[in-house]
């Protein structure tokens, strides 16, 4: 047991992240069941969706499971009173001020994590009364902080300013790779690219293939005027360098950007026009493989480097 595993009273300190168009109930609840806590990612669903997923996800574990609630998403009222209505007792909270939610949900009985890219931050979620932070190196996948501190910098770094329990996030997808993080300071880690290339990912199988795919340089973090996100290089990514060779206006990549983009690359599986959104570490993912079988993988390499160190 350690600070992670008595907070959300989980077997393993392993959280899988809770992405958009990634993360509905069947993933987040096989994670729970092999011993991690499994997040469902409230980002790309309408309120009666995220409902739907809660009272599945119930249904499917009787192990502690939470949602992940991006704070400048629309409907952020109507999500927070579903997630309170429907019991859910943890909450992860990310792109907003964590001042303004995690009180309300505290007083609900709600345990509450913050995700955040810089000591900065973590300082303010703590002042906040967070349970939790969430530290996330630009290595990671999806929307990332403009700061560009890498994971190996960022949690010895956060870890020296605060006092609350720390989870690593950023370039995790092995058992070595969360022991390193754990040495670093981390009391546990968060995995999204890892959980993606998964059986129960609700990612399209066109998306999932070309994770395991995608290679070492093949992603890159771009749209930072308007919110920081790593991509894979495709057809869209290259659209993208070509407007900014023209030193495009925040109208104009808005404009190429247009809607559903990400939806339409992980979630309907178009791999030229769609935005396919994923961390470094895809390079170290080379199978899509259940849930149970990820988790137990890590375990065991974690388990066996942390012996293999101890002869250092």
């Amino acid at each position: 047991m350690n600070r992670i595993t008595q907070l959300f009273n989980i077997q393993y300190p392993i959280i899988q992240g809770g992405m958009i168009w990634n993360s509905g109930y069947k993933l987040a609840s096989a994670v729970s069941n092999a011993g991690g806590l499994g997040l469902i990612g409230a980002g790309s669903m309408y309120p009666d969706v995220l409902r739907e997923h809660i009272q599945k996800c119930k249904k499917a574990t009787d192990k502690p499971f939470g949602v992940n609630v991006p704070m400048l998403y629309p409907n952020i009222e109507e999500i927070i009173q579903i997630i309170i209505e429907e019991g859910v007792k943890i909450v992860f909270t990310s792109a907003g001020n964590p001042k303004t939610w995690t009180s309300h949900l505290k007083a609900n009985g709600i345990t509450v994590v913050h995700v955040v890219s810089s000591s900065k931050f973590a300082l303010k979620a703590q002042e906040a009364g967070v349970d939790a932070v969430v530290a996330e190196g630009f290595e990671a996948g999806g929307h990332n902080g403009r700061e560009e501190t890498t994971t190996l910098t960022l949690i010895p770094m956060v870890k020296e300013n605060i006092t609350i329990p720390l989870i690593a996030a950023g370039g995790i997808a092995t058992g070595r790779g969360m022991l390193a993080a754990m040495v670093l300071g981390a009391d546990g880690v968060q995995m999204g690219s890892r959980f993606v290339a998964s059986t129960e990912s609700s990612a399209h199988d066109n998306f999932k293939k070309t994770v395991i795919e995608t290679g070492e340089g093949e992603t890159q973090l771009t749209l930072k005027e308007l919110a920081p996100v790593r991509l894979i290089k495709n057809k869209f990514y290259n659209d993208l360098q070509e407007l900014y060779a023209k030193c495009p206006t925040k109208e104009d990549l808005e404009t190429l950007l247009g809607k559903r983009r990400a939806k339409r690359g992980m979630f309907e599986g178009d791999l030229i026009e769609g935005e396919l959104e994923i961390g470094q570490i895809a390079g170290l993912i080379h199978d899509i493989k259940p849930v149970e079988t990820i988790i137990n993988d890590i375990v065991e390499e974690f388990e066996k480097a942390k012996k293999e160190a101890s002869s250092f």
